[in-house]
């Protein structure tokens, strides 16, 4: 089976066929930093992650760009109401994204612009789009440039509207409008109070870019006027992604091949938002539960599935994926080192091939390891390690192998104390297995209960106690 994945224009799963053979390209809208992430913006991160990790897996090389819009309309107001550069607050944010990334797993994107390094392509890409007749400079002096969607007849195509349904776009004064729909390429500065800072010179006056323009940009430089595969958020199908294909189709670029997007991860039922203050930001969740394991409740559903947030689906997260690293360290134990199988299992193969589907993939996991705990039980070394190392390929095409070294700068807060909280346990319970040795069983029970207090799980296997935290 080949790879298919559905595609939000046509509304249908397709056979994935890529531009160039054996290679991929992809761009995926990054985070408008103005604040710290959330769980509802890090989902999209892991999403696109997998499908790295699945496409490297099946033979492809992936190209993966990612922006950061490091200037905008909140940005401006955010750092005004601090008292900080905008510029200033935007890079802190963008480092705190990055901290998001490496702690749940994300392997780096291969290159990640900034909007603000990008004007030069901005503006060349604005000029294409009046000269073609698809855009126009506001006749109010203002400088703002708009692009006409009445001289598009496909404008609507990927969210499935007609002009005349749609809300008037509000992302500029609509003054200089021909038509209320129309969106902004590129927005004059006529408020003083803004930082000149905040503006670059541009043949309609001094400005700064509109959203939308950012990303068809961006894109084309990196990726060439037709690419693989664009996606993001459920939430950026409109107006985001559908302003960014009608302004490059428009200039003459093909664009995306397909178009990818993930649904959300909401709180009591409502999207999770910065504006709604629900979100659980990606800093906090990573205190109170296992990164892994944060990563582990994000990729267990389906990437077009909605997610809800709730700290018994983390619980359950975190508990499913211990079942599953205990497996690991007990096969370990019998074992030793076992490099991940360079096969992986043809159902889990299937799962993802077809649209990512991890939770097939991941019926498939619980599966293998089922199936190597009775191996284990059964004294089979051979049967022990094929499980180990399938399950450990599974893993990592879910950026979950424990072993792979990018967890190893990413095991969250209190990671220094490991190694000390390691040696602690292991001196209880080499006491308690010296009072067991001289028959003190009340000595040996009452360490064993210490630590279940503490939340310590102490299990008694052939290969002597193995110990595990509970949440």
């Amino acid at each position: 089976m080949t790879f298919q994945l559905y595609d939000s224009m046509t509304h249908r799963t397709r056979e994935f066929v890529p531009a160039v053979p054996g290679q991929v390209s992809i761009y995926h809208c990054g985070l408008t930093v103005q604040s710290a992430p959330h769980l509802g913006h890090i989902r999209k991160e892991v999403v696109f992650d997998v499908l790295r990790r699945w496409l490297s897996a099946s033979g492809y090389e992936v190209k993966i760009v990612a922006n950061v819009t490091d200037i905008d309309d909140k940005i401006l107001r955010k750092s005004a109401e601090q008292g900080v550069e905008w510029y200033a607050l935007a890079y802190h944010f963008e480092l705190e994204l990055h901290k998001a990334y490496q702690a749940l797993g994300c392997l780096a994107p291969t290159y990640e612009p900034r909007a603000t390094g990008h004007i030069p392509e901005m503006i060349e890409l604005v000029e294409q789009l009046i000269a073609r007749g698809h855009a126009y400079v506001a006749e109010d002096g203002s400088g703002d440039v708009y692009f006409d969607v009445r001289s598009w007849p496909d404008y609507g195509r990927l969210s499935g509207q007609r002009v005349a349904d749609m809300a008037p776009a509000e992302d500029s004064d609509p003054r200089g409008k021909h038509d209320p729909h129309d969106f902004a390429l590129w927005k004059g500065r006529t408020d003083s109070d803004e930082p000149e800072s905040a503006s670059w010179n541009t043949p309609w006056g001094r400005g700064r870019p509109g959203w939308h323009l950012e990303c068809s940009a961006m894109s084309g430089k990196y990726l060439g006027a037709e690419f693989d595969i664009h996606g993001g958020g459920l939430d950026l199908r409109f107006p985001h992604h559908e302003n960014e294909l009608a302004q490059s189709t428009a200039a003459g670029r093909p664009f995306a091949r397909y178009w990818m997007h993930n649904a959300w991860v909401t709180a009591a039922g409502e999207k999770m938002s910065k504006s709604l203050g629900n979100g659980a930001l990606v800093t906090e969740v990573t205190t109170q539960y296992p990164p892994r394991a944060v990563r582990f409740y994000l990729v267990a559903p389906h990437y077009r599935s909605a997610i809800e947030y709730s700290d018994t689906s983390l619980a359950e997260a975190t508990a499913s994926l211990a079942r599953i690293d205990s497996f690991l360290d007990r096969a370990h134990d019998l074992v030793g080192d076992t490099e991940p199988a360079a096969v992986l299992p043809a159902a889990f193969a299937a799962a993802m091939d077809d649209d990512l589907g991890t939770p097939a993939a991941v019926a498939t996991i619980y599966t293998e390891v089922k199936a190597g705990n009775q191996a284990l039980d059964a004294g089979d070394a051979s049967a022990v390690r094929e499980a180990y190392a399938a399950v450990r390929a599974m893993l990592g095409v879910l950026g979950l192998d424990p072993l792979d070294p990018i967890w190893a700068g990413a095991t969250g807060p209190g990671a220094s104390l490991e190694p000390v909280v390691d040696g602690l346990v292991k001196a209880l319970l080499d006491q308690r297995q010296e009072a067991r040795a001289r028959k003190d069983y009340a000595a040996a029970d009452a360490i064993r209960d210490s630590l279940g207090a503490l939340g310590v799980r102490v299990e008694d296997t052939p290969q002597g106690p193995k110990w595990s935290v509970e949440h």
